[in-house]
């Protein structure tokens, strides 16, 4: 071989390696900007699901956002917002206040055992029954005049809601299927949210009569059409001036009415000396 051409083979091998540089310089340009904007994609997807995250963290509830809702308040009600709710025949001259909540186990405990004996009270004028209801079992609180959903379920608030249409109905409905929430068939222990299931509520229910099948009162249910009722309620349990702040409690004439625990009688019997004496006074 001449040394001419070994010298032109010497210029195109370096040729070749110099546009193999240049090629691989340009693959591994492409690979970084690849990895630089998946980086960056997988960046902003993180911060977005971050920020997305944080706007349904703050993100009012379903219940905090009925709060500012205008109340339907059921037929049979009174006062503001429709929040007092009174049984009884209008010749009876005191009322018995009753609070309740319908998660509560200690007034399932007590409409089980007493509760007879205040529906043939009230049928016989002995007093008015008046309904004050609390959902502070679902962990709801007040802060500066705005209502809070707690973290403890909306069995509560639900029941209450249900019981709003209940209470559409008719005050017999009501007190009916009040009974029904709180009976040893029905009312679920304290840590199981049952009461937030409105298929559960329905099936309670049809156990009751004026309810059973009731269309107006099952699309009531299931639309929440008493739902910001139930929070208005609420808010009247939680600003009421009794100074009641658990349940039951009973107040007649600003006064506690309490057997010798002093807790709300939860027998028949000391139901009826603490009531009667109330009247008397």
């Amino acid at each position: 071989m001449s040394k001419r051409n070994s010298q032109a083979a010497k210029t195109a091998a370096r040729e070749r390696l110099r546009q193999e540089r240049e090629r691989q310089a340009k693959r591994d340009k492409v690979k970084r900007q690849v990895v630089v904007a998946c980086s960056i994609v997988g960046v902003l997807a993180v911060a977005g699901g971050i920020g997305y995250a944080v706007v349904q963290a703050n993100k009012p509830s379903h219940w905090e956002s009925v709060a500012d809702d205008k109340v339907v308040a059921p037929a049979n009600t009174s006062g503001k917002d429709g929040t007092t709710v009174t049984v009884g025949k209008s010749s009876a001259k005191k009322t018995l206040k009753i609070y309740e909540d319908p998660r509560c186990p200690v007034c399932a405990a007590f409409e089980q055992t007493v509760g007879p004996t205040v529906d043939k009270d009230i049928e016989a004028g002995k007093y008015k029954l008046q309904f004050i209801g609390g959902t502070f079992l679902d962990g709801d609180t007040e802060k500066d005049g705005k209502f809070e959903t707690g973290s403890h379920g909306e069995g509560s608030k639900n029941a209450m809601s249900a019981l709003g249409a209940a209470l559409n109905v008719s005050p017999e409905a009501f007190l009916d299927f009040k009974t029904a929430l709180y009976s040893a068939k029905w009312h679920p222990s304290e840590s199981d949210d049952k009461f937030k299931d409105d298929d559960y509520l329905i099936e309670i229910a049809d156990s009751v009569p004026a309810l059973k099948g009731n269309a107006k009162f099952r699309d009531a249910v299931e639309k929440g059409t008493y739902d910001a009722w139930a929070v208005a309620m609420s808010q009247t349990f939680n600003n009421n001036k009794d100074g009641v702040t658990g349940t039951p409690s009973l107040v007649m004439d600003g006064k506690k009415l309490t057997g010798a625990d002093g807790n709300a009688p939860m027998t028949a019997e000391e139901f009826g000396k603490v009531v009667d004496a109330a009247l008397k006074a």
